[in-house]
């Protein structure tokens, strides 16, 4: 009937075929995995002009609850800048005085 040394050797070769397949398989859904979560993606960022003046330097910075704060030193006094991370825009003011 048939020739067991033919049926083994095309079953060595099924067999190698196959497990090729389950790694390649198990590769590619690793990768989707990790792209999908966000792992390949660049965070966004945030542009954003203050329309401070000429002369104007940031003195720090500190995030809280979707806020930025910015504290701003301008020649006609320092400032704390509150601004929209999500919307981009400068949500407040705060002026310091002395």
């Amino acid at each position: 009937m048939w020739d067991s040394g033919g049926v083994v050797g095309a079953l060595k070769i099924l067999v190698t075929v196959m497990g090729v397949l389950i790694v390649a398989g198990t590769v590619t859904l690793v990768v989707l995995l990790v792209q999908r979560a966000g792992g390949g993606a660049e965070p966004p960022r945030l542009a954003l002009s203050l329309g401070q003046p000429a002369g104007t330097s940031i003195g720090g910075m500190a995030a809280a609850e979707g806020r930025i704060a910015v504290w701003v030193r301008r020649p006609d006094g320092d400032r704390v800048l509150l601004l929209d991370a999500r919307r981009g825009t400068v949500a407040g003011e705060l002026r310091v005085s002395e």
